[in-house]
């Protein structure tokens, strides 16, 4: 146990350092640190249904609401050199970026789409060309329907084969020039908001769900889709080292989605409250890949529920990640629930009714202007909070920021946007524009710019006076 609690300690200093005043540079990371900035396919690519591209239960969703679609989004498909230029002139170091299973293999299995493995061959060479170095992620929500309508995707076992498969074709394809992979974004959160509480593809619950889902079972689903998450990547992690990996000699990992959490209150109830939310949000994909099996809480509570490794599954399992990729946004309060509360509204079993614990989210910052301070004082902040731990020892390789450019986002559509890109999404040419993100980023990685909030403010009102959309 002394691994992992040290394993999650380094986690929990990234997400809870708070950056000290002194100031600091890019020199002061390693030499061999990455940082960069991330997409997504149905986010950034648009081009849904050309050249051999088929759905995926992305498009399927987002046609089901009136959040808007990747139908277009920003039309990465076609501008992918554009904005490569934009991340060079940036000073980029790494782009993550994923790879919409459909493009490459329209029926989710056996024949290769050859224009789209052109599209990826030529993006991922347009980024080194720049100096650029690709990190590739194979999942990021966008199963092909294909396989959802023929077996219901991530919660039956036929998953596992059908995504290696997949893997098996990017490895082979990409791996000369690709050294990092990450095999499915956000684990967690994915299996709980798509199985859970439905507000992602393929919008799975139980029926007296908010979201109102045609179809699901938030007490056994999401169990089900994370348990064959871990086996799928393990799978093609397996595949990698014994296949790839001496050759090629990149690297493999999974990526979870971790809130920061404070307890609501000083109540020991709020304090235990919150280390079963850590043993369920992470321990439940983290345990597993450094032990080979679920958090005892987690048994505990989920009983039945809860899919069974074997042996030989979780020896695959353990050890299946060369690094953890953390996806961090924002900070939650935790509070203590409990099932004696009245209320006029049954209560379904689900994966937070399961945590016994309430998540109150805290404000975030926000701005969709070109003079994106806060976010830039949010972004100072995390590289510090980064660096601090790192002096500390955390063994933290890189930093990508969300998002290069603004993108389709799977909450809100087109209302917010988090790009260091301003995108209009009015014009026929989708014009790009650099918010002052992305000169104060670009400031910060060529040595130009001292972290401080004077420099801020002085960035600030000289891009008043130049910018306009």
């Amino acid at each position: 146990m002394r691994a992992f609690s040290h394993l999650f300690f380094s986690f929990l200093v990234i997400l809870f350092a708070i950056s000290c005043s002194d100031a600091f540079t890019r020199n002061d990371f390693p030499e061999e640190f990455l940082f960069g900035a991330a997409t997504s396919a149905y986010q950034w690519e648009g081009a849904v249904d050309e050249d051999g591209r088929t759905p995926s239960v992305w498009d399927t969703f987002s046609h089901s609401y009136n959040r808007g679609n990747g139908d277009i989004a920003c039309d990465g498909y076609h501008k992918y050199k554009e904005d490569v230029k934009l991340m060079a002139e940036m000073g980029l170091e790494a782009f993550r970026f994923s790879i919409s299973w459909t493009r490459l293999i329209p029926k989710g299995r056996g024949h290769i789409n050859p224009k789209g493995l052109l599209f990826y061959k030529n993006l991922i060479q347009e980024l080194r060309t720049h100096g650029i170095k690709p990190h590739v992620t194979l999942y990021h929500y966008d199963l092909p329907q294909s396989l959802e309508d023929e077996y219901g995707g991530w919660i039956n076992r036929k998953i596992i084969k059908d995504f290696t498969a997949f893997a098996d074709v990017c490895f082979r394809e990409f791996g000369d020039d690709v050294k990092l992979w990450t095999t499915i974004n956000e684990a967690n959160i994915f299996a709980i908001a798509s199985y859970s509480e439905g507000f992602a593809p393929p919008g799975h619950c139980s029926p007296t769900s908010f979201f109102n889902c045609s179809t699901g079972n938030s007490s056994t689903e999401p169990y089900l889709a994370g348990h064959n998450m871990l086996l799928a990547h393990a799978s093609a992690s397996k595949l990698y080292k014994l296949e790839y990996k001496s050759k090629q000699r990149g690297s493999i990992g999974l990526s979870i989605y971790a809130f920061g959490l404070t307890p609501y209150s000083n109540s020991k109830e709020d304090e235990i409250a919150t280390q079963r939310a850590k043993d369920f949000l992470f321990g439940w994909m983290l345990k597993p890949l450094v032990f080979g099996d679920y958090p005892d809480a987690m048994k505990r509570v989920w009983g039945s529920r809860l899919p069974v490794f074997s042996e030989e599954e979780s020896e695959k399992v353990k050890g299946s990640s060369d690094f953890v990729g953390i996806i961090h946004y924002t900070t939650v309060y935790v509070r203590n629930s409990t099932s004696t509360t009245p209320s006029l509204i049954p209560r379904r079993q689900d994966f937070f009714t399961d945590m016994g614990a309430e998540t109150i989210c805290t404000p975030m910052k926000h701005s969709s202007t070109l003079q994106d301070t806060p976010r830039i004082e949010y972004i100072q902040a995390y590289i510090g909070a980064v660096l601090n731990a790192i002096k500390n020892g955390s063994d933290t390789r890189g930093y990508f920021v969300w998002s290069m450019i603004d993108v389709y986002e799977l909450l809100s559509g087109y209302m917010y946007s988090y790009g260091m890109y301003h995108v209009n999404f009015s014009d026929p040419s989708l014009k790009r524009s650099p918010k002052l993100s992305a000169s104060w980023y670009t400031g910060f990685l060529n040595g130009t710019m001292d972290v401080s909030p004077q420099d801020i403010t002085q960035m600030q009102s000289h891009f008043s006076g130049s910018s306009s959309l």
